[in-house]
């Protein structure tokens, strides 16, 4: 007896009993519902009435010496800075370490050759400077020009304990560091910078990485990013460096909120960290 191909029918709800049916289609509309609204919350975009993201937790960093300090990301408020193109050998990839600025590269590059003045206060360093009128009406002019040397009131190395309260990596290279005064005292801040690396050759060069190993020693995996970090309690360190004179970023426009400093004097490049003197 030959077989018979049987095609294997799908019921359909239009075969069910009335009763049947009616039952079945009000068990789906909740299912129905749903879809179409999370269909739309899909498709709100930016007018959304969803709630914000809960922001992560802040970070905990152990220092070497044992100090437990909370790193919180938070908002960058820096102008953009001046970043020029490096030039690579063929399949060469950039060092994260390479300076890539333009504006015043001589100077930033550069170490003063005086003798090193020591200060026991950050105050006491920032009322020996010059005002920041006199350097931005300064003659002759200190211009953005990649060629900008120092000048005479940068000619100054000096050494001091402070705090270091916020940090971030700018698109040039440079570590960005907000420091401060003692934590209890009447705050002041000063930017600080350990730059990027010049070119291998460099006579500079040396000492300008050896401060960014210890710097990235010290961190490790916790090194800021392109935003800046906070620490609590802020970190005492013993800083060595040369003084330069921002003229691209004025006073207050470096750093985030309640850590701006109040000058454009900066501490550029740094040349040696102790941490936890």
């Amino acid at each position: 007896m030959p077989t018979l191909n049987r095609a294997r029918r799908t019921p359909r709800f239009l075969d069910l009993p009335a009763a049947t049916f009616r039952m079945t289609v009000m068990a789906m509309l909740p299912l129905v519902a749903a879809g179409c609204c999370c269909h739309r919350d899909r498709d709100a975009g930016p007018a959304s009435t969803q709630p914000p993201a809960t922001p992560a937790a802040a970070a905990t960093f152990t220092s070497p010496k044992g100090q437990r300090i909370t790193i919180t990301r938070v908002g960058d408020t820096n102008p953009p800075e001046h970043i020029v193109a490096l030039v690579l050998p063929p399949g060469a990839a950039p060092s994260p370490d390479a300076f890539r600025g333009n504006d015043r590269k001589a100077a930033k590059l550069s170490i003063s050759n005086a003798q090193v003045e020591s200060f026991d206060d950050l105050a006491a360093l920032l009322d020996s400077l010059p005002t920041d009128a006199s350097m931005t009406n300064h003659n002759p002019e200190i211009t953005e020009d990649a060629s900008s040397g120092r000048v005479t009131e940068e000619q100054r190395n000096v050494k001091l304990k402070v705090w270091l309260y916020a940090a971030k990596k700018e698109a040039d290279n440079d570590f960005h560091l907000i420091m401060g005064r003692e934590p209890g005292k009447p705050k002041r801040f000063l930017t600080m910078e350990l730059t990027g690396l010049p070119a291998s050759g460099d006579p500079f060069r040396p000492r300008l990485k050896s401060v960014r190993d210890k710097f990235k020693a010290f961190f490790g995996q916790d090194l800021p990013g392109t935003q800046y970090d906070k620490y609590d309690p802020p970190v005492p360190v013993e800083v060595t460096g040369s003084l330069f004179f921002d003229v691209d970023h004025p006073a207050g426009a470096v750093g985030p909120q309640g850590l701006k400093p109040t000058t454009a004097w900066e501490v550029h490049p740094v040349t040696d960290l102790n941490f936890e003197p």
